[in-house]
C-alpha cells in the first residue's frame, strides 16, 4: 500500500531503520515520538514529526487521521521500570483508560496487543516491525569469525527451552547460563540489567540466550540486538550470545560483529527450534523464516524484499 505511514516511535535505533526503510521503499512517513523516549533526530528522517506522551491516545488517533495514516509500524523500547521511577512520563487520556479497562494483567504482551488490536479497530492496519527492515533479521550459524565450542553449544541446548518456556509466561525474552546453571532471568529490568546481574552471580565467561517467545506476534516487541548489545557483553565478561534466527532484527550488523569478533564473542543465530533444528553455519548461508504468527506485511511491492513501543525488553539498540 502506498501513502503516508505512521511510525510510532520509543528508544533506540530500531525507530531510525524502519522510517528509512520506509522510506526507501517509497513510502511517506509520520512519526508519532514518544517524549522521554523517542530520539529527537527521529525529526530529520520523516517529512513529519509529533511528540505525544505515552498515554495520549485520542491525539495519536487525531494525527494519524490527519496525516492520511492507514499503516502503522510500533517500534522502539518504553522501558516499565522508567514508568514506574517517573510517572510524569504517562499521560492516560480518556481513550487511554476506555482501552485499558477490563484487561486481567499488565504483562507487556497483554497491553501491546491491546494497542495493536485497539488501534487496528479503529481502521488502522497494524504491521509487522520486520515489514520494512527484513534484511535485519538474524541469519543461521555464526554471525562473526568466532564459532561456538562445542561447550558453548551445550550451553545453548540446555538454556534454549528454558528461555523458550520463560517467553511463553511473558516474563522475558533473556536467559544467562553457564555450566548448564540459570544464572538470571529477564524481567522488568530489561536485557542489559539482566545481563549485568546474571554476571556477577557467575563470576563472568556467561552466555546470554535472546529468544522470541512461542506466541510471539511479530507486530509488537521483536527481539532486537546491537553493537551496544556487545559493549554490555563484554563489559560483564560474557563469551556467547546465542539469538533466534529469523526473529531477531539485528543493528548495525557489521559494527556488531566488528565488536564481538575484538571482544572474544561468538554472536550465533539459533533455530526456533534450538541447535537440533539445524546446523550452525557460518552466517549468509541461508537464513531462517521470519515469524509469521500476527505478521502483516504490506501489500504489493512497497516493502522491501531484503524491529513496539515496547517495555522491559533490550535496554540497548
Amino acid at each position: 500500500m502506498a501513502g503516508t505511514l505512521g511510525v510510532v516511535a520509543g528508544e533506540g535505533r530500531l525507530p531510525f531503520e524502519v522510517v528509512r526503510g520506509a522510506r526507501r521503499a517509497g513510502r511517506r512517513v509520520w512519526v508519532a515520538a514518544l517524549r522521554g523516549f523517542a530520539d529527537p533526530r527521529l525529526e530529520d528522517e520523516a517529512e513529519r514529526c509529533a511528540w505525544l506522551h505515552v498515554g495520549e491516545v485520542g491525539a495519536l488517533l487525531a494525527g494519524l487521521r490527519a496525516e492520511g495514516v492507514r499503516e502503522i509500524v510500533l517500534c522502539g523500547l518504553v522501558p516499565k521500570a522508567l514508568l514506574f521511577a517517573d510517572p510524569s512520563l504517562v499521560r492516560l487520556d480518556a481513550v487511554a483508560l476506555q482501552w485499558l479497562a477490563g484487561l486481567r494483567d499488565r504483562r507487556d504482551d497483554a497491553l501491546l496487543r491491546r494497542l495493536a488490536d485497539a488501534l487496528e479497530a479503529e481502521g488502522f492496519r497494524v504491521l509487522s516491525q520486520s515489514a520494512y527492515t527484513h534484511e535485519l533479521l538474524a541469519p543461521e550459524g555464526a554471525l562473526g569469525g568466532l564459532p561456538p565450542t562445542p561447550e558453548q553449544r551445550a550451553e545453548v541446548e540446555f538454556g534454549w527451552p528454558i528461555a523458550k518456556a520463560i517467553g511463553r509466561l511473558d516474563i522475558g525474552q533473556t536467559l544467562i547460563v553457564r555450566e548448564r546453571t540459570v544464572l538470571a532471568v529477564e524481567a522488568i529490568e530489561g536485557t542489559d540489567a539482566a545481563i549485568r546481574r546474571g554476571a556477577a552471580l557467575g563470576g563472568g565467561d556467561v552466555s546470554v540466550l535472546k529468544v522470541s517467545k512461542p506466541n510471539q506476534d511479530a507486530r509488537l516487541d521483536v527481539p532486537v540486538i546491537g553493537p551496544e548489545t556487545i559493549v554490555t557483553l563484554a563489559a560483564a565478561g560474557a563469551r556467547l550470545l546465542a539469538v533466534e534466527a529469523g526473529r531477531t532484527l539485528v543493528l548495525e550488523r557489521a559494527a556488531l560483529v566488528s565488536a564481538a569478533d575484538a571482544a572474544g564473542i561468538c554472536v550465533l543465530g539459533v533455530p526456533t527450534g534450538g541447535l537440533g533444528a539445524g546446523a550452525a553455519k557460518p552466517a549468509g548461508a541461508g537464513a531462517a523464516e521470519p515469524a509469521r504468527a500476527g505478521a502483516v506485511e504490506p501489500a504489493g511491492a512497497g516493502a522491501p524484499e531484503s524491529a513496539r513501543p515496547g517495555s522491559g525488553g533490550s535496554g540497548t539498540p
